[in-house]
Parts: structure tokens; sequence; C-alpha cells
């Protein structure tokens, strides 16, 4: 299994920044495919994600200002993240579970099945 991430880098307060993760590797048509996203110093925390069954989740913290969606294929999606600020600097990582459980794709979810490298979003005051 692999999750390519790109996207993310610096922007100012306000700013609009999208990640993209494109999975591939995996048999299984049931999965979930998301974002956690952790800060210096602080734990890992879910940001959003969507599943193929219809599933969606997105962190309190971020309801209104990020979207998820495919990208270029049903396996690839993007986090578009708009009204960014400081607190949203963190590496954002991309993260899979296939076949899903009910824990997949929620508030539960902590334990993906696979994860991205890692991509780094700044936002600057």
């Amino acid at each position: 299994v692999q999750l390519v991430e790109s996207g993310g880098g610096l922007v100012q307060a306000g700013g609009s920044l999208q990640v993209s993760c494109a999975a591939s590797g995996f048999t299984f048509d049931d999965y979930a495919i998301g974002w956690f996203r952790q800060a210096p110093g602080k734990e890992r925390e879910r940001v959003s994600c969507i599943s193929n069954d219809g599933r969606e989740y997105y962190a309190d913290s971020v309801k209104g200002r990020f979207t998820i969606s495919d990208g270029n294929s049903k396996r690839t999606k993007i986090l578009r993240m708009t009204n960014l600020t400081p607190e949203d600097t963190a590496v954002y990582y991309c993260a899979l579970d296939s076949p899903t459980s009910r824990r997949s794709c929620s508030a539960a979810w902590t334990d993906p099945h696979w994860w991205g490298q890692g991509t780094q979003v700044t936002v600057s005051s």
C-alpha cells in the first residue's frame, strides 16, 4: 500500500492551501481516506475523512473551512483548506483504512491501517 501526499506549504493567515493523497496498492473496495495532523508539542489530531460508503468526518476545529473531495480518481483525495490560521500549522498525514471498521472515518478513528509520509502546512500570522 502506498499513500503519496503532495501539496501543503506556507501561506499567510486567512489564505488557502490544499493537500492531496493518492492511495494505491490495496484491493478492497471498502476504504476510508483522511487526514490527521500533528503540531510540535501537541497530540495528533484527526482532521477529516471520507469513505467509499459515504461517511464523512470533520473535526470541529476545521468545520466550515476544510473540505475533502475526490481527486482525479476515487482513490485520490484532496483536502482543501481555507481561512487558515496559525493554529492550523502542523504536519498533515494522510491515513487509510481498508477494509473499514465502525471507527473508521469517525471521531473514534485513532489507528488507521496505513499512513502517508506527511506534508508540512505552515500558516504565518
